[in-house]
């Protein structure tokens, strides 16, 4: 008999919009068994699940519970808002060895407001950001070919993110590529109404959808694992990366 297809219910949506509207400790631990049976479970059900197909339709994409799902309490110490929980439930699936925070991923959420899947690269740091432009400068046509793919822009459209206003310095302002390497973020998603993820098809729909957003952030990933490699074998380099130490 075939498993279950894990999924979210109606009941995680009213959960996670009640906790917007109650974010506070002492309601959220009165609360909990609910957090616990309609958010958690339905979560670490999918996540489990994408362990088992992901490598099928996205080779060297990683999904476990702990390497993937976040807790819900929110880092408060350097924010000026103070609301104690996220009030999203949301997973990554780093590519390869990177850490879950190191270089692009996978991701998807689902919130009071909309379901969000896709990824890419958020907020590189200047070298890492350095190294994916001229990623992206010398390979541009083999991104042009993944983002014009059907299964890309049928689910995810167009590649997204904040630019820079001028053409970044030591790149040509003339490149064929000009508009891409201006890019400060590369990311790409589906954004869809919160009912989705209590359709009884989303959780087909977010393996394909991360199945075409796949080739898009092995992409981005290279030029960061090449960095990588080159740190590991220079000791000097490894003290100085930025990345040094960052682990999930």
């Amino acid at each position: 008999m075939p498993a279950a297809v894990p999924a979210f219910t109606a009941q995680t949506l009213t959960f996670l919009r009640a906790l917007k509207r109650h974010n506070t400790r002492e309601w959220f631990h009165e609360h909990r068994a609910r957090y616990d049976a309609h958010v958690h479970a339905p979560m670490l059900a999918i996540v489990e699940r994408l362990a088992e197909d992901l490598p099928r339709v996205a080779p060297g994409f990683h999904a476990s519970p702990k390497l993937s799902m976040f807790r819900p309490w929110r880092d408060t110490r350097f924010s000026a808002n103070k609301a104690p929980l996220k009030t999203n439930v949301a997973a990554v699936f780093p590519y390869r060895s990177l850490a879950r925070m190191e270089g692009a991923s996978l991701y998807f959420e689902v919130a009071p407001e909309h379901v969000w899947i896709g990824g890419g690269l958020y907020a590189p740091d200047p070298a890492t950001l350095h190294a994916v432009r001229s990623h992206i400068a010398e390979h541009h046509r083999r991104l042009a070919r993944i983002v014009s793919t059907p299964a890309f822009t049928k689910r995810l459209g167009v590649m997204q993110g904040d630019q820079s206003s001028r053409m970044p310095r030591g790149f040509d302002a003339a490149h064929p590529a000009a508009d891409v390497i201006r890019h400060k973020q590369f990311l790409a998603a589906r954004e869809e109404a919160p009912a989705f993820a209590a359709r009884p098809d989303f959780y087909s729909e977010l393996l394909a959808t991360l199945k075409a957003m796949a080739p898009f952030v092995a992409f981005l990933s290279e030029p960061i694992l090449e960095r990588r490699r080159a740190t590991e074998r220079d000791p000097l380099a490894a003290e100085l990366s930025p990345a040094r130490g960052r682990r999930p």
